[in-house]
């Protein structure tokens, strides 16, 4: 008996994973959703430089204690998630952002199409990196602010700027950004 089994190619399933990608964002792309087009539209806008998440770091510090630790955590991990966004990941891969048709049938669920490119997710790994960042020090803040986050992700797709695995990436790049934040601030705190 001779083994057939395909040999694992790192090619092959990086065009794999590239095909499913193309899928579902083609997929969002022609589901209609009228109810959360405006919705997701106006929160993509809003995730713009992380103002989300400031806005939220500015009330939390205004309580001071505790919750000012977790604020500055945050913002701190926001810095490190958009570094390796901006200055790292978009600048090695430079995947190109996803084509909108000029006929979309759907072009009122559309926000203005960045300049840079397109993975990872920058406005997926800042909100990612803030909620990762201050779950651990304010518990009942995590879901909140998960749930937030995961609706800024799925945002970037909805409005046609992203791919979902930039946004995958995005997250991922945002939870390792705060673990490096917590562990870096542990270490100060020895």
């Amino acid at each position: 008996m001779s083994d057939r089994s395909p040999k694992f190619s790192a090619v092959s399933l990086v065009r794999d994973l590239a095909t499913l990608d193309r899928a579902l964002y083609e997929t969002v792309t022609v589901t209609r959703t009228p109810t959360l087009d405006t919705a997701l539209r106006r929160l993509s806008g809003a995730a713009d430089h992380s103002k989300i998440s400031f806005a939220v770091a500015a009330g939390l510090a205004l309580r001071g204690g505790r919750t000012r630790r977790a604020a500055v955590l945050g913002v701190a991990a926001i810095g490190v998630a958009s570094a390796g966004a901006n200055l790292l990941g978009k600048r090695l891969v430079r995947r190109p952002r996803p084509h909108r048709a000029v006929d979309s049938p759907f072009p009122g669920r559309h926000v203005p199409m960045p300049d840079s490119a397109s993975f990872p997710s920058g406005h997926t790994a800042s909100p990612v990196a803030f909620a990762a960042a201050v779950g651990p020090g304010l518990p009942a803040a995590a879901v909140p602010l998960g749930l937030l986050a995961c609706a800024v992700g799925y945002s970037r797709v909805h409005t046609g700027v992203h791919y979902p695995g930039d946004v995958v990436a995005g997250a991922l790049l945002g939870t390792g950004s705060a673990a490096l934040v917590l562990a870096v601030a542990a270490r100060f705190d020895d």
